[in-house]
């Protein structure tokens, strides 16, 4: 298992590389992120081939393919309104003056090949695992899956046709679910990851993966997604009654004023 697990990173690492190159290429880090689901496809069809498939592993291969495909093509549309790299990236080329390309390729290319690999651990585990017995665990997964799910595809949908609107520009989004929680997208994606990882408990040792949700919900809540987005938002008109009004994460009912 510990061998098929390297495999999988291996496979995983040279689809960042050929990512790599076509952001060289293109002179844009940001398709890193159109990739990003990618590495996510790459780890559970790679699993899924090596091993004996069944029930199990085709409705955990599903749910990944749904995720990252939706995901992906959600970050293409944004990717092709945009002539210009996302700032984020212009930063770290400027920040590395020395070799841009090294940094680029280890700093963000092969980080996000390991992060991606120990995130997909559960859906890995379940596809290389000989168990192939649906259980009420696989429905109970499932149906955490799903909430996440219509969360973080129903919020993006509701910003992308708030942001469409030209009388919203530069407004805050205060409506639909962004009314319950400041960061419906992120809610929703790691709800998913913890659904498959409940699904993993219907299989032998598949408590071991929970490195995987732990990994996400860490990374979306204290590393990248909720802090930068915030402080992004800070200094906005309205931001601060939003804070006060609004779950930083779990949707729950606004405070009062």
């Amino acid at each position: 298992m510990t061998m098929l697990l390297f495999a999988v990173f291996i496979m995983v690492v040279i689809y960042m590389s050929i990512i790599f190159v076509i952001a060289q290429w293109q002179k844009r880090l940001d398709i890193v992120d159109i990739a990003w689901g990618g590495a996510f496809i790459v780890a559970a069809l790679t699993s899924f081939a090596w091993g004996q498939p069944g029930w199990l592993q085709y409705i955990v291969t599903g749910l990944v393919l749904i995720w990252a495909i939706r995901l992906s093509t959600s970050i293409l549309r944004r990717f092709f309104l945009s002539p210009k790299e996302d700032e984020r990236y212009t930063d770290l080329r400027r920040r590395w003056k020395s070799r841009p390309a090294v940094h680029a390729f280890f700093k963000i290319f092969m980080v996000q090949a390991f992060l991606a690999t120990v995130i997909s651990l559960s859906v890995v585990v379940v596809n290389l695992s000989y168990i192939h017995t649906v259980s009420l665990v696989t429905f109970i997964g499932i149906a955490v899956w799903v909430i996440g799910f219509l969360f973080e595809t129903i919020g993006d949908a509701q910003l992308r046709r708030y942001l469409a609107n030209p009388k919203n520009k530069g407004k805050l989004m205060t409506s639909g679910l962004w009314r319950y929680t400041r960061h419906p997208n992120y809610f929703g994606e790691v709800m998913q990851w913890w659904g498959i990882f409940i699904i993993a408990l219907g299989i032998p040792y598949g408590w071991l993966t929970i490195v995987a949700p732990l990994a996400v919900s860490f990374l979306l809540l204290v590393v990248s997604g909720v802090p930068l987005t915030e402080r992004r938002l800070e200094g906005r008109s309205g931001w601060k009654e939003y804070k006060h009004q609004t779950s930083v994460f779990l949707p729950l009912p606004p405070r009062g004023k």
